[in-house]
């Protein structure tokens, strides 16, 4: 019995340090497999994506320490995709050139101020704000619409293996003073994408990097999108979006705890280079 983590940063993207540290961290602590996914290279991208001149060394890197920790430990080459339309995404060439193990599909950004700058839903509440009200006139239902359906361009257009934190845009929402989660027309957003995560065969992550931040109450999705998630029979994974070490099972007691409770029986795991769905509890998945 032991955890598995697929989604991790390093200093090739916005993490802290070099793979091998993650590597070695996650050995002591009987990972059996871990997964790297630092931040797509793509031209105009925020500091914490990976320079596209860093691509070849970060995946050769990685396939090193696969060999040398091979007995030890199995290692994946990932990435965490952006999606911006006819910019980057998860079928981008220099993406499928790169020959990864898996692809976490993952939106980041809703739009592009008339300077050319990328609008965030990670960076400041202030930066929010200023997206939303030069972006979308102060529409918050119309960005939140935006976001969702990005989600779904990319999941229809360039699918991923992973789909990452489904409704990170939350942490801009604290509080519910921005827009509701229970109104319908999110909902509906959330219906409609959660629908076509099914017919794709999209695996979705339960995030944890929310909750041990102090940032969330709940993962990436919410408890109610999760309930939606297990009765229309959809896959899903358990990930800590390390970017430090000591991050990489962080979350996951709690996490599993809440899962059990909706009725989760099996989590997913890249397994000797093959998806299975494993039981789990608060100690690990049982391989």
């Amino acid at each position: 019995m032991s955890w598995t983590n697929y989604h991790s940063h390093t200093y090739y993207s916005d993490g802290k340090f070099e793979p091998e540290v993650y590597v070695q961290q996650a050995i002591a602590i009987g990972i059996k497999a871990y997964g790297f996914s630092c931040h797509s290279p793509f031209n105009g991208g925020h500091g914490w994506n990976m320079a596209l001149d860093q691509l070849g060394k970060y995946c050769e890197e990685i396939l090193v320490l696969k060999d040398k920790y091979k007995s030890k430990i199995q290692l994946y080459l990932g990435m965490e995709v952006d999606y911006i339309p006819n910019i980057i995404g998860p079928k981008s060439a220099h993406i499928l050139q790169s020959k990864l193990d898996y692809t976490i599909g993952s939106i980041h950004y809703t739009g592009t101020f008339s300077d050319g700058r990328f609008c965030e839903i990670d960076g400041s509440h202030q930066f929010f704000l200023e997206g939303l009200n030069k972006i979308y006139g102060g529409n918050i239902k119309f960005m939140i619409k935006t976001y969702y359906q990005l989600m779904r361009e990319m999941l229809e257009n360039e699918t991923p293996t992973i789909l990452g934190h489904m409704d990170k845009i939350k942490i801009q929402n604290e509080g519910g003073h921005l827009f509701g989660e229970d109104e319908l027309w999110y909902q509906n957003e959330v219906e409609k994408t959660l629908d076509l995560v099914k017919s794709k065969g999209v695996i979705i992550e339960v995030n944890t990097r929310g909750i041990y931040k102090g940032i969330t109450k709940e993962p990436y999705p919410s408890r109610v999108i999760l309930e939606q998630i297990k009765a229309k029979g959809i896959s899903i994974m358990l990930n800590s979006d390390a970017h430090i070490p000591s991050e990489i099972d962080k979350g996951f007691r709690e996490t599993t705890e809440l899962l059990q409770g909706i009725g989760f029986q099996k989590l997913m795991a890249l397994d000797n280079g093959k998806w299975k769905s494993f039981g789990f509890n608060e100690n690990g998945l049982i391989f």
